[in-house]
């Protein structure tokens, strides 16, 4: 499966450009609900090309959340994958914040906001 979707998100793999899009608003109760989306993202690190997470469009991520984004960039370190890039929106309050949290766990993200 290489989208996911619910009432009020969307979640898209593009596997031949190794892009991930997450739009929407995203508050699924615990680790549980999340893992359609983690395997989705160990998906994303398995693929060939640098991975790229794109979460521009997300506008809300609660905190069960935020702590899949740590395991899959604790998962992309511990697999030394190459290249892998997360682009985010400076104007969604949660996003600045909790990406550069990011980028300590794996200090060779490329972390870029439009």
């Amino acid at each position: 499966m290489n989208t996911i979707e619910g009432e009020n998100y969307a979640i898209a793999l593009d596997e031949p450009s190794a892009r991930l899009t997450m739009n929407g608003t995203l508050r699924l109760n615990g680790l549980d609900e999340y893992a359609p989306v983690s395997a989705l993202l160990s998906r994303l690190l398995s693929l060939p090309t640098a991975p790229t997470l794109d979460l521009t469009c997300l506008g809300f991520l609660n905190s069960s959340g935020i702590a899949v984004l740590s395991k899959f960039v604790i998962e992309a370190r511990t697999k030394q994958v190459a290249g892998l890039s997360i682009i985010g929106s400076e104007t969604v309050p949660w996003q600045t914040k909790s990406l550069r949290n990011l980028q300590r766990l794996m200090p060779s993200l490329a972390l870029s906001w439009q």
